[in-house]
């Protein structure tokens, strides 16, 4: 895609402002950092247009204190930009599976509210941080959660983090970014840090 401009432009009869209107499902997927930091810089960008951004974090602990969260509630607060709204579903770190029965709970209850969200047409943007794990484990249908988010009315963009993502949802993404590691300060046995993971 040089210089912003798309290779090729389908003969479907739209206009370039139609197609450029049209609502996106993006998912960050892969095994390097970075995903759910790269969701949350689109949450600024929505903020700055004005519009209203639902994050939804379906794994991470309710009790972690999130700079990304602390900061868009703010700036959602200020009455420059657009609403922010924040939910949080989960109880521990997302990358194994652990004895979370009261989190599938919470992650299924998330899903439908973002399911309901989606039909009232409550939110321009909705980040699904970490939504590729409950997909992954069975604890939310990914047929359905395709259906619903194919389903959307209007213009509500939807960009979903996480490891593994689904197939089905990769097949129906607009935008797929693969983020891979090459280099790790956990490698060396570093832990994450203050101000770098959270």
């Amino acid at each position: 895609m040089p210089h912003g401009r798309p290779t090729t432009v389908p003969d479907d009869g739209l206009t370039t402002r139609q197609r450029r209107a049209r609502p996106l499902l993006i998912v960050h997927t892969g095994t390097g950092k970075g995903k759910s930091t790269a969701a949350f810089g689109l949450a600024l960008r929505a903020w700055n247009q004005g519009w209203p951004v639902g994050v939804f974090q379906f794994v991470k602990s309710a009790k972690w204190r999130v700079g990304e969260e602390r900061a868009l509630k703010v700036l959602g607060a200020s009455g420059e930009g657009g609403r922010i709204t924040w939910h949080k579903m989960g109880e521990g770190w997302s990358w194994t599976q652990r004895d979370m029965g009261s989190s599938e709970e919470a992650a299924r209850e998330g899903w439908a509210q973002v399911a309901r969200d989606l039909t009232a047409a409550t939110h321009r943007l909705y980040v699904l941080d970490e939504f590729a794990y409950p997909m992954n484990w069975g604890w939310v249908d990914t047929d359905e959660v395709v259906a619903t988010l194919r389903a959307r009315p209007g213009t509500q963009h939807v960009v979903i983090t996480g490891r593994n993502a689904p197939a089905p949802l990769l097949d129906a993404a607009d935008l797929v970014t693969e983020m891979g590691k090459v280099k790790h300060p956990m490698d060396s046995g570093q832990k994450g840090q203050r101000g770098i993971e959270w």
